[in-house]
């Protein structure tokens, strides 16, 4: 088996389907379909249950993929060797839930590139828990660490969330004062029943019922809130965008969660550790600004 039947395998594999599998390889789905194919004769097992849905790996293509990936890493550290010094090449996917995925990793990963030129990242921002022993990302952020699987886990830095809403809406909803008032107000938060990580489920930690307005993104609730509809809970990195955005009960409802890095054991390549550590360098860096910002500005906070 040569490496370029492992790199289409590789790529159909990521892509979960020919179509999007022959944007990134550059070649037709009607190739990439005979090459699959052929694959498999040599091969003599099914590496794919194919549906009109896509393309999803048999238990045959999960023991493949992972010697797939290393065969990708040896190649990009090649690359990265041939540039000389220490600068990154080659191409990492980094999957995220989206509320850090729209109000930090911009900054944190312009950064990262703007070191290495010759390093491409992709970012999947998506409301859901990443699955790497699928290899839908090389390095996932997640909130709750993960309790099962071959992964590798650091934890990247603590955050801070608040109950938070526009002046629009508070210079015309009843008083705000404890937590007692808070069946008068409108909510913003998840849809209850995708919510796809236990930690965060603030709203019944807050002690507050089913969100009259809901969404499955953090970033679509921040925008709820900032158009007036209610109170919700906000990340407190996110407050800088608006400086109509003001805590309320500040006293009363503080919540804290982590961010961890994960990736999969086999995914053990140097592009891919090297880019983990300078993900969580800038993570933790761009997390502690934005709540530093967030902290300073006055006005920030309701005044009763």
């Amino acid at each position: 088996m040569d490496w370029d039947d492992l790199r289409i395998f590789r790529g159909v594999a990521r892509g979960g389907s020919l179509a999007q599998a022959a944007r990134g390889l550059r070649l037709d789905p009607a190739t990439l379909n005979r090459r699959i194919a052929r694959l498999e004769d040599r091969a003599g097992v099914a590496l794919f249950l194919k549906s009109p849905r896509g393309y999803a790996l048999t238990e045959a293509g999960l023991r493949l993929l992972p010697h797939a990936e290393a065969m990708a890493d040896g190649a990009r550290a090649g690359a990265a060797a041939l540039v000389g010094g220490e600068a990154l090449a080659g191409r990492v996917r980094i999957g995220a839930p989206d509320g850090i995925a729209n109000f930090v990793l911009p900054a944190v990963l312009t950064r990262i590139r703007s070191a290495h030129p010759n390093l491409a990242l992709d970012l999947v921002a998506l409301p859901r828990v990443f699955d790497l022993s699928r290899r839908e990302a090389d390095l996932a952020i997640t909130v709750s660490a993960p309790k099962a699987g071959r992964l590798k886990l650091r934890r990247l830095c603590d955050y801070r969330l608040s109950l938070a809403a526009h002046r629009s809406y508070l210079d015309q909803a009843p008083p705000l004062r404890t937590r007692d008032d808070l069946p008068g107000h409108a909510i913003v938060g998840y849809i209850p029943d995708m919510i796809f990580d236990a930690d965060l489920d603030y709203l019944d930690e807050v002690g507050v019922g089913t969100p009259g307005l809901a969404s499955n993104s953090a970033a679509v609730q921040l925008g709820l809130i900032r158009a007036g509809a209610g109170v919700g809970v906000v990340h407190d990195f996110m407050l800088p965008t608006d400086p109509g955005l003001v805590r309320v009960l500040p006293d009363e409802v503080r919540l804290t969660r982590a961010f961890h890095l994960v990736r999969h054991s086999d995914a053990g390549g140097p592009l891919i550790g090297r880019c983990a550590a300078l993900l969580a360098d800038g993570v933790r860096a761009e997390v502690a600004r934005l709540e530093a910002i967030a902290a300073q500005v006055t006005g920030r906070d309701q005044t009763t």
